[in-house]
């Protein structure tokens, strides 16, 4: 991963933009972490760069106990400001201030692709989560068709979805795009090598894409419906994201 930069788009492009507003895709994956979880949401909640707090919010309210953690001030200042049931703190995924087998669901949202050491972040989940404990993942897939977090090209950050360049190879794709990492299958299972980990689910997804369909509503919403139904298809492998389903085993 790069050295972090100053500027705005370069700091955006490091650790990408979290959910400001909340709209149907939010709403669609807050459902599958709270069916994912179950009971166990009604325990010790960690929210593994939770951005401005807007899952955060959501989660505290079905929680027992709920923290935040955001690597970045000035999100986790307003994630602070926005939480009554949740608290939050400022630090990095790879060496998390909780103690062990604290929490009993880990909620890591489209992190995983930003911290320095992914492996490293996935063992202190793995240490904070109780036996029996539950980590809900987001990650990019790189066999989505578009990168989404941009591209670096002749040393300037370019912003948007750009086609095909996860289907570079890894040494092209990370010179282009060293930013922020894209996950195969096997790179996750890679990453719980050792771990006391028995997987419970281990899907893609594709997004609901909210933007799309407030310029072109039909279109967007017959895209929506077409994409999200290839989710119960094997052409699910081209689908935005990884939604694994990850416990601690007893």
């Amino acid at each position: 991963m790069p050295k972090e930069k100053n500027s705005y788009s370069d700091r955006a492009a490091l650790r990408g933009e979290p959910s400001y507003i909340w709209r149907a895709g939010q709403e669609r994956r807050l459902a599958m972490m709270l069916s994912a979880a179950g009971d166990l949401i009604r325990g010790r909640v960690f929210v593994d760069g939770c951005g401005v707090g807007v899952y955060l919010m959501r989660l505290a309210e079905r929680s027992q106990i709920a923290l935040g953690l955001d690597i970045e001030f000035e999100r986790a200042y307003a994630a602070a400001a926005r939480q009554k049931a949740a608290h939050v703190v400022c630090g990095a995924g790879e060496d998390l201030p909780v103690p062990d087998g604290y929490f009993d669901v880990v909620v890591s949202h489209e992190v995983l692709e930003h911290v320095q050491d992914d492996r490293r972040a996935v063992q202190e989940i793995f240490r904070v989560l109780k036996k029996g404990g539950r980590l809900l993942l987001f990650c990019p897939n790189r066999w989505y068709p578009f990168e989404t977090h941009g591209i670096y090209w002749c040393g300037k950050y370019k912003f948007g979805n750009i086609p095909l360049v996860n289907y570079l190879p890894r040494g092209w794709r990370d010179k282009l795009v060293p930013h922020v990492r894209a996950f195969t299958k096997r790179d996750l299972h890679k990453l719980f090598t050792g771990l006391d980990a028995r997987f419970i689910k281990r899907t893609v997804i594709f997004g609901a894409y909210d933007s799309l369909i407030a310029r072109w509503p039909v279109f967007g919403k017959l895209l929506r419906c077409f994409l999200q139904w290839l989710e119960r298809t094997p052409l699910r492998v081209l689908g935005l994201s990884h939604f694994w389903v990850i416990e601690k085993k007893l």
